[in-house]
């Protein structure tokens, strides 16, 4: 066990932690005034949920001894064997209880984010209910085929380096699922509806940038060269992708906007999730600037396709974690990290985007159709 690295992990779990109440920022802002509450607290509920939840049975079932490779068993209930010397096929240099609080964290801001979807409308009891099932049937074996050794996505040889699939897919398709069984907010066409404070969604994004750093940075799981590489690709990527959106916002308004600009920075945050600890600093360029361009004009499908992604959850998210994943199969290089693939652009073929594709049809399908059922139920 190597205490610098268990220090590191724990320093990016708190970071990962403030992301929570980055979120709650980023969404009460967007909101109109009199939702401003129901929203931040929709964030920062989703905390004390997983917290428990992840606790009781859904760390085992994402990181459990694989069954079939399509989820954990139950030898970590109630974290249960998960004490404090490392668990080598997990990470071996820091204690186990330090890997799964990690975790924790990203699982709870999975369900976090598809409250933007549907802000505005949900009553609060189907909230959490939704939260709690959907933290156990769709994020928990998601993350085990993506992450967890024996995993049948992981086994495949895709890679997901911080969350492309496991977050913010998976989190973008179940807000599109919300979207279109929940409905439109009443008034929506009739009246005005604008964000009430951006001020409240810029102190957020800048909290969600900061947090990012642990998100995936600590994905490393070490305190390591690869853990600087992908913490100087993610903040590359933001500014990267605000730059993109930004002359996405000048060709349309001859101006750039506030919203827009924040929106930018969250949409190359997420792009480059997935390939942070796989790609170099110019790729993270090229992928920041992609997503900003391809996202900024992804949030429009919901006026031409008629559902009310209320904060653009589906455009930023599922476009850009998307963008994140395809990249990997063009950008990825092993000499950044020998446990990855090189891809189209560096020798590689295509294999390696053949199985992004086969990942992020997996995640996109299964989390779609689970989510509906859940939200049709509830």
């Amino acid at each position: 066990m190597n205490s610098g690295d268990t220090a590191y992990l724990l320093i990016s779990a708190a970071l990962v932690m403030l992301m929570l109440p980055g979120l709650a920022f980023f969404y009460s802002g967007m909101v109109r005034a009199k939702n401003v509450l129901a929203t931040a607290l929709q964030s920062f509920f989703a905390l004390g949920i997983v917290s428990v939840l992840w606790v009781l049975v859904g760390y085992s079932l994402a990181f459990g001894p694989d069954v079939n490779g399509l989820i954990g068993n139950f030898d970590f209930v109630g974290f249960n064997n998960v004490g404090q010397e490392p668990n080598t096929a997990l990470a071996a240099t820091v204690p186990h209880l330090a890997f799964a609080v990690f975790q924790l964290f990203f699982a709870a801001i999975t369900p976090a984010l598809i409250t933007g979807a549907f802000a505005e409308r949900m009553k609060f009891s189907a909230f959490a209910l939704f939260t709690s099932l959907w933290l156990i049937l769709v994020y928990a074996p998601l993350a085990h085929w993506v992450w967890a050794p024996g995993g049948w996505i992981r086994t495949l040889g895709a890679l997901d380096f911080a969350g492309g699939t496991v977050v913010h897919i998976s989190a973008g398709i179940a807000a599109l699922a919300a979207a279109l069984v929940i409905g439109k907010r009443a008034g929506l066409k009739r009246s005005s509806i604008t964000p009430h404070n951006l001020p409240f969604t810029m102190l957020g994004a800048g909290l969600l940038w900061f947090g990012w750093f642990g998100f995936n940075a600590g994905s490393a799981l070490a305190a390591n060269g690869l853990a600087a590489n992908a913490f100087v690709t993610t903040n590359i990527a933001a500014g990267a992708a605000m730059l993109g959106w930004a002359f996405v916002d000048y060709l349309r308004h001859r101006k750039v906007t506030t919203l827009g600009a924040v929106t930018g920075a969250v949409a190359g945050l997420v792009a480059i999730t997935p390939a942070a600890g796989f790609v170099s600093p110019l790729s993270a360029i090229a992928i920041g600037v992609l997503a900003g361009i391809v996202c900024a004009y992804a949030v429009g499908l919901k006026l031409k396709f008629g559902f009310d992604d209320t904060l653009d959850v589906v455009g930023v998210h599922a476009v850009g974690g998307i963008v994140g994943a395809l990249s990997i199969g063009f950008l990825a290089e092993k000499a950044i990290n020998p446990a990855g693939a090189d891809g189209f652009f560096h020798g590689g073929g295509l294999t390696l985007l053949g199985h992004q594709a086969v990942a992020v049809g997996a995640a996109v399908t299964f989390a779609f159709v689970a989510s509906w059922i859940l939200l049709k139920l509830i």
